[in-house]
């Protein structure tokens, strides 16, 4: 918790620097920086915000390697961390506490951000694009999720070491390579490269809030502001090509979206096309739902395909595409599909670019997994190895503006090695409440669990709290996805809320 303490002062110390007034630009005073560089717009904001210095008043250093001092004191006043100064220093040839990194490092360790993997740091050496890569990767607490990401493939036929550090540092969009097939990881860095790198960091580590979409039913009646956008369930196209709506009444409906409505908040009438639905003709089926609009104040359509398969493909994309032909400009599109996954065949089915052209957002739900090792199940919530697997795919082929990440709102119950049930909110609250229940995070799967020992045998439960709700949100935020999506409202937890806010 006290590394989102410290990101979030860093933030607010980085906006107020890096957006505030300032009549003139920092690097016109630097005359070894040409006017119009690559690298000026970067130099000057790094300058401004406090990150560098120039060497002297007048020469920033431009081309001239980056120490791996120099970098570890940048990277902590990046992430706002509080210098720590230990009497027993980490590394041999780090020792006196006087030196003007020696607290940098120190720090850098305790975060995580370098490790003792020789027993010195070699702080004057310069660092190389490899090493830089490896600590920016590694400061945003993603080391276990980098030994996953090396199992993927990237293009860079010179990488054989790190390469998981370097492919979600590329990924992320946070460092190039020097052509298609090499990214030159012995080369040294120099000083403007680091500023370029730390400002493309900055952007996209200090998005846009995220745009929120929620599911809710006709009955919901708790407060619903706080949404972009709001699901209301209830539709189901049949194979008839009707849509058969499973809410009590029209005037009920009608309240709610009007409710909806006077939060400034866009609804959408979700309709569950079954596979079976999708042997009728394409067009009549697309005509069949966009009439369920007309006569309504409804703003688009929330389509879902469960149980598609390979075969109904081609069906569900034909579906889609008449449905957005026939969609008034004003009306709103969105898909809920199977996220890429490293695990699951099933969801390599989805035309992906294809639905992203015509639609106005693809919902994407995470593959989950369960491990049982005879002890304790396993059960992240949106396992953000996942996350990042499916945002990596999609990386080159959809828009991040299209993209919507889906996070589930209620808890599931394990016993032994089984689902026992699923809780909401209140219940959620019930548990953590109760003195049998232990609570805990785990940092290996960025997501909190509990167990409760008062029963044989003991409950296991994997949740979203705030923490771990951030922690997808700025992954997400990191590959410049913002929009996310709530499955069942009245099972989302304060903490929910809580870790959506930056």
């Amino acid at each position: 918790m006290k590394r989102h303490i410290y990101r979030m002062i860093a933030c607010l110390l980085l906006a107020t620097a890096l957006f505030g007034a300032v009549p003139t630009s920092a690097s016109a005073a630097f005359e070894d920086v040409p006017a119009g560089s690559w690298a000026e717009a970067s130099i000057t904001r790094c300058v401004q915000s406090g990150l560098f210095q120039g060497e002297t008043a007048t020469r920033f250093g431009m081309g001239k390697p980056m120490t791996r001092a120099a970098f570890t004191v940048v990277l902590c006043r990046f992430f706002g961390w509080e210098l720590i100064a230990p009497e027993h220093s980490t590394y041999t040839d780090v020792q006196d506490p006087a030196r003007w990194y020696y607290s940098a490092v120190e720090t850098a360790f305790a975060h995580g951000a370098i490790t003792l993997q020789t027993e010195n740091f070699r702080p004057n050496d310069a660092i190389t694009r490899e090493e830089m890569a490896v600590m920016l990767v590694r400061a945003l607490g993603y080391t276990a999720l980098a030994g996953k990401a090396q199992e993927m493939e990237i293009p860079f036929t010179d990488v054989t070491t790190n390469k998981g550090y370097i492919a979600m540092a590329y990924e992320m969009g946070i460092i190039n390579g020097t052509s298609a097939t090499t990214f030159s990881p012995e080369r040294t860095a120099t000083r403007e490269q680091a500023a370029v790198m730390l400002m493309r960091l900055y952007d996209k580590y200090n998005c846009p809030a995220a745009s929120l979409t929620g599911m809710v039913s006709d009955q919901e009646g708790s407060n619903l502001s706080g949404y972009d956008t709001v699901v209301i369930s209830g539709g189901r196209l049949s194979y008839t090509n009707r849509v058969l709506m499973t809410r009590p009444g029209e005037t009920r409906e009608t309240a709610l979206v009007e409710a909806i409505h006077g939060n400034h908040s866009k609804a959408l009438l979700q309709v569950v096309c079954n596979a079976s639905a999708l042997k009728g003709k394409t067009r009549e089926m697309a005509t069949t739902l966009v009439s369920a609009l007309q006569e309504s104040s409804y703003d688009g359509l929330y389509l879902t395909f469960p149980d598609l398969d390979a075969s109904r493909t081609s069906a569900m994309s034909a579906l889609v595409k008449a449905t957005n032909e026939l969609l008034a400009s004003d009306k709103l599109l969105y898909v809920e599909v199977k996220a890429p996954s490293r695990n699951s065949e099933n969801s390599r089915i989805y035309p992906y670019s294809e639905l992203a052209a015509v639609a106005d957002r693809l919902v994407l739900q995470i593959a989950p997994y369960q491990i049982w090792d005879g002890k304790l199940m396993s059960a992240p919530v949106e396992p953000l190895e996942e996350v990042y697997y499916a945002l990596a795919e999609l990386n080159d082929s959809v828009p991040a503006d299209k993209l919507c990440l889906q996070l589930t709102t209620a808890t599931t119950i394990w016993q032994d090695n089984r689902i026992s049930g699923t809780v909401n909110a209140d219940d959620l609250q019930k548990l953590l409440s109760n003195e049998s229940t232990q609570l805990y995070y785990s940092e290996y799967y960025k997501c909190a669990y509990l167990q409760q020992t008062g029963v044989t045998p003991a409950r296991v439960a994997w949740y979203l709290n705030e923490q771990a709700v951030r922690e997808r949100v700025q992954l997400c935020g990191l590959f410049g996805v913002t929009n996310v999506y709530l499955g069942d409202h009245s099972m989302v937890s304060p903490e929910i809320f809580a870790g959506l806010k930056k």
